[in-house]
């Protein structure tokens, strides 16, 4: 702690004597400052101790008093008014405006030189800087030793909070809680789930401090609390919560960037592991999706830990084109797999970059931790999709990959956050005509008849419309149109004679009644 008023009052060598302000001696003074000049203000900071022999104050009480109200406005934490040269005793109405405005006066006798108390005061400075250098050495070695142990985040987290004399949590980056320290900061802790969430849409490193108590907490459990993102590129690995009685002074910042060091550089390491965890993942997905489950389980049994057992879902996110989801789709599998971790669920993801744009696949267990967390994310990202195929046994999973793919690309051309393999089982097949493929197919089938309807008489196309809508039952299409049925049986004709197809073709039919309504999508 730096010295305070008290601390220099105390020191017999000095013989100060306090005048006014005693109940506020207990200030910390960051520096001792002499000045003869009747506003000293513009060369001070705030938190000094100021000296002087009062030459140019003024002898009146406004002059003292508007002398008094610079310094207390200006921060100044004390005023030592030395006398025997301007001043045999300290005026009466100095004293009775720094008592007015809190200010502390310290009567400074004749032999004690200004030196003497900059000296005081001085030493006590560099006592806190080697106490802070010192304690701050200290609590790094232990951090550090607590994150080379076992469970070395736990244990870094648990010497933070003790170091602190407050608590400390540690959140993982959906911004889940996963370790506290005491235990009974857990209710803390975990009302600071919307500030987290804040900084969790912030790019990382980040902080945020809330100075008086922490949000939602009664007032007997005010606190000052600073959280912080963990992570070197960006993207928050996890948070670091703690929460003291007082505001942390710059030994204990100190060893929180300390304790925010170690827990980034764990987490990074940790992020090492679970690519290649990853890369492991995408391999052995993809040779569920081949059809190779036997195999598969093998590898899977000895290296990761086994394959999801039991009824699962595909799910396969992505975005429409033009749009960037590389952050979202990574977001998307972090958040799958720390789902996944916090119940036990086994999972397999990868992640593919295709023509039609970045994909993220995920196998999961049927309305599991996983699959719900999948739909949470594509809820809060913008322009991401998901597709989920039927529940289906593991041995199925080529089908059901292929049913998902369907979905989000229904997903897509809707504008939806996410579609069900059933919704597009049960729905019609007319949404899917929006494809461009499909499009340029039906503009080139009915361009003929659209260049004779513009050219010559007779509507070709609306014709063609409600001769196909009435299944081909001459005297309704007719009177739909409005014309003769021999009219309509001659234009049919035309129409033949047009595209070269016969209308007695099934097939034909069918292509020629998608083409007019893929116009109508």
């Amino acid at each position: 702690m730096p010295p305070t008023l008290a601390s220099v009052v105390r020191n017999t060598s000095l013989h100060l004597t306090v005048l006014a302000g005693a109940d506020h001696l207990e200030r910390p003074v960051r520096w001792v400052h002499t000045s003869e000049l009747d506003d000293p203000t513009p060369f001070l900071e705030g938190g000094e101790l100021l000296l002087t022999t009062g030459i140019k104050l003024g002898r009146t009480a406004a002059q003292l008093q508007a002398y008094v109200h610079r310094l207390a406005d200006a921060g100044v934490v004390g005023l030592g008014l030395g006398v025997g040269l301007s001043h045999t005793e300290v005026p009466q109405p100095l004293v009775e405006a720094a008592a007015q405005r809190g200010l502390p006066l310290l009567r400074v006798p004749e032999p004690t030189p200004f030196i003497a108390i900059s000296k005081v005061v001085s030493a006590a400075l560099a006592a806190e800087q080697y106490e802070a250098v010192t304690t701050s050495f200290e609590a790094q070695e232990e951090l550090t030793r607590a994150a080379l142990g076992k469970d070395g985040t736990t244990a870094v987290v648990r010497r933070l909070a003790a170091r602190l004399g407050g608590w400390a949590a540690l959140y993982d980056g959906s911004g889940a809680l996963s370790v506290v320290a005491p235990d009974w900061a857990a209710r803390r802790a975990g009302r600071l789930a919307a500030e987290v969430d804040r900084l969790r849409r912030r790019p990382a490193p980040s902080s945020a401090a809330l100075q008086g108590r922490s949000p939602g907490i009664d007032t007997a459990d005010e606190d000052y609390v600073v959280v912080q993102s963990l992570g070197a590129d960006r993207r928050a690995r996890g948070f670091l919560a703690v929460g003291t009685e007082d505001r942390i002074t710059p030994t204990e910042r100190y060893v929180l960037n300390a304790a925010v060091a170690l827990l980034t550089l764990t987490l990074e390491r940790s992020r090492e592991l679970r690519q290649a965890e990853e890369r492991m993942g995408a391999a052995l997905l993809r040779m569920v999706l081949a059809g190779e489950v036997a195999t598969a389980r093998q590898v899977a049994a000895g290296l990761f830990g086994g394959l999801p057992e039991g009824t699962v879902r595909v799910l396969v996110a992505g975005a429409g084109q033009g749009v960037d989801a590389s952050e979202s789709l990574g977001e998307l599998g972090d958040r799958a797999e720390q789902a996944g971790s916090r119940v036990g669920e086994k999972l397999l993801v990868a992640r593919e970059d295709g023509t039609h744009g970045a994909r993220l696949m995920v196998l999961a267990l049927d309305n599991g931790a996983v699959h719900r967390a999948c739909l949470g994310v594509v809820e809060e990202h913008e322009g991401l999709s998901l597709g989920v195929s039927a529940p289906a046994a593991l041995e199925e999973a080529g089908t059901a990959h292929a049913q998902a793919e369907r979905a989000l690309a229904v997903a897509l051309r809707g504008g939806r956050r996410s579609v069900d393999h059933e919704e597009v089982g049960a729905g019609s097949l007319l949404p899917l005509l929006g494809e461009d493929a499909v499009t340029a197919f039906a503009e080139g089938l009915l361009r003929p008849l659209r260049e004779h309807d513009r050219t010559a008489r007779g509507d070709l196309v609306a014709s063609l419309r409600a001769w196909l809508s009435r299944h081909g039952q001459w005297d309704a299409a007719a009177a739909d149109l409005g014309v003769h049925r021999h009219t309509l049986r001659y234009r049919m004709r035309r129409v033949e004679e047009l595209l070269g197809r016969s209308l007695d073709d099934t097939d034909v039919r069918m292509e020629l009644w998608l083409a007019l309504r893929s116009g109508e999508e």
